[in-house]
């Protein structure tokens, strides 16, 4: 059977013609596929008939790419997938893009986040059967093998409207500070609270809910270390 994914034509060449700007992007994409990170998200979210239903699957990848290419919005999203038609063959709509995250409700959400941890279990799994190991961290120029690092902070994303959740932050600036957690070993964040811009930056429910929902996330095995420096 012939292949008739968005990736079945694509190739590499080392010369200078037909350049396309960001395509490491292509990367993020074929990583979600080839992981089953497209596929697992499809099946999580509501799915409907008919020759012109999108599967909301992809549309959650591309707008992440999208996001990576450095979409702020839901119409920048889909504005950069018409400019990088190469890229993003099949572009999905801004107001599909809307319906798709509208549909994730508590629930969704619940499932997405199991599925995250799943796609990460085998994503570390892949890590640490390739030649460099799984990335350890390096302390004094010597590697702590066995310790996973999490790094929790409160980070101001300002905004110049009214915005829901979006309030005067402790540094005179105005808009949402949100409290993340990183794999310090991956560089990849886990968890994200939403905040209002006025929220305590220490606040200690709001630590334990988020390195809670973090550690959900870890695919780590019983004799594991880890450090939570916050």
């Amino acid at each position: 059977m012939k292949g008739s994914g968005w990736d079945h034509r694509l190739v590499v060449r080392a010369d200078d013609k037909n350049l396309i700007g960001h395509a490491g992007v292509v990367l993020l994409r074929r990583v979600a596929d080839r992981v089953g990170l497209t596929r697992a998200l499809t099946g999580a979210l509501p799915q409907g008939i008919g020759p012109g239903w999108r599967d909301r699957g992809m549309a959650l990848v591309q707008l992440a790419c999208a996001i990576v290419l450095g979409a702020t919005n839901i119409l920048e999203a889909e504005q950069l997938q018409h400019h990088w038609r190469r890229l993003f063959p099949h572009p999905v709509s801004g107001s599909t893009l809307r319906r798709t995250l509208e549909a994730i409700d508590t629930p969704v959400a619940a499932r997405v986040e199991r599925i995250r941890a799943a796609i990460r279990r085998v994503v570390w799994t892949l890590l640490a059967l390739r030649p460099g190991g799984f990335p350890w961290i390096t302390v004094c120029g010597r590697e702590v093998t066995g310790w996973y690092v999490l790094d929790l902070d409160a980070t101001i994303v300002t905004c110049t409207s009214r915005k829901e959740g979006a309030a005067g932050t402790f540094k005179g600036s105005f808009g949402h500070m949100p409290l993340g957690a990183w794999v310090a070993n991956t560089r990849e964040c886990v968890a994200m609270l939403l905040r209002p811009g006025n929220a305590a930056p220490n606040d200690v429910a709001d630590h334990k809910s988020v390195l809670a929902a973090a550690l959900r996330q870890l695919p780590l095995p019983l004799w594991s270390k880890l450090q939570a420096p916050g």
